[in-house]
């Protein structure tokens, strides 16, 4: 699997998330106002961001450029008012922003794919709807079986291959699986993207962005934009070639005492098509989907 360390190679992640927000702010989202003729810079220009966030031309190139490494609490808060960040971008700068200021330490080995024994028997529990348990770059852990049914073709790859962000992008049934593909890929990524930003050399990130920036031009792309707030619609529908159109409750929730670590379920309510379809699914799944704690 391809490899990659996730710093911008011109500067640390600090800067990189400085000039991908603003080169995607225009100037009317501030204030600005537009002028005539073309602009040579997508967004805002950095006099323009610096002006704005009441700090020096001279010190935002050093900050974008990664010269500059310890703002102050006051300048990224000026920052992120300036750029309109919502709470999470906020966050996300903050945490870039203190990780900038102090030495990398050494890259962590991979986390462990065990499932704790009581975790494997709750997803269990929660059928006939799908639930399984994914780490921070989204592998699949465990999964009962209409989890596993439900991400058509997700079961024919090895346990330590399925990962949600890898499906989404590279298996051929995913664009066909989602009618809002193009939505569940850009949270995907600006997930990915907030994980990578303050782990940057973590293997297990590491390796899937370097696979999946390697393989898919539509990952490539998104990555490029540098977003770490994206939509998650509380319903997800697919259109699975065994149950037909499905449409699901999710919900989501970190697991306590494993870090990293996620729950996800899809409900529906009892007496609906769509609890139906989970009731299929959980029934016709091979057997060889019944949910495993992955090991390495």
């Amino acid at each position: 699997m391809a490899s990659a360390h996730l710093s911008d190679p011109t500067g640390p992640e600090l800067g990189r998330f400085l000039r991908a927000r603003r080169t995607q702010t225009r100037p009317e989202q501030v204030g600005l106002p537009v002028g005539v003729g073309r602009r040579r810079t997508p967004g805002l220009r950095r006099e323009e961001l610096a002006t704005l966030a009441g700090i020096s031309i001279d010190y935002y190139v050093r900050l974008e450029r990664g010269k500059e490494t310890r703002p102050s609490p006051a300048v990224i808060d000026a920052l992120a008012r300036a750029l309109r960040l919502d709470e999470r971008e906020y966050r996300h700068l903050r945490e870039l922003a203190a990780l900038a200021a102090r030495y990398a330490p050494e890259p962590p080995p991979p986390p462990s794919r065990t499932v704790r024994p009581h975790l494997a028997l709750l997803v269990q529990t929660l059928r006939p709807h799908p639930a399984y348990i994914i780490s921070r770059s989204m592998d699949v852990l465990a999964g009962n079986p209409g989890a596993l049914a439900l991400f058509a073709g997700l079961e024919d790859w090895p346990a330590t291959q399925r990962n949600l962000a890898r499906y989404l992008f590279l298996h051929p049934a995913a664009r066909t699986l989602f009618p809002d593909w193009d939505v569940q890929v850009r949270g995907c990524v600006a997930r990915l993207r907030a994980q990578a930003g303050i782990a940057p050399d973590a293997p297990d990130l590491s390796g899937l962005v370097g696979e999946l920036l390697l393989k898919s031009p539509d990952f490539a792309r998104l990555w490029e934009r540098y977003e770490v707030t994206g939509l998650k619609p509380s319903l997800k529908t697919f259109h699975h070639p065994v149950v037909g159109t499905v449409t699901f409750q999710t919900q989501s929730m970190d697991l306590e005492g494993t870090p990293g670590r996620r729950l996800g379920v899809y409900l529906t309510d009892p007496g609906t098509p769509d609890h139906d379809a989970a009731l299929l699914l959980d029934m016709t799944a091979p057997s060889a989907s019944t949910p495993t704690a992955a090991r390495r």
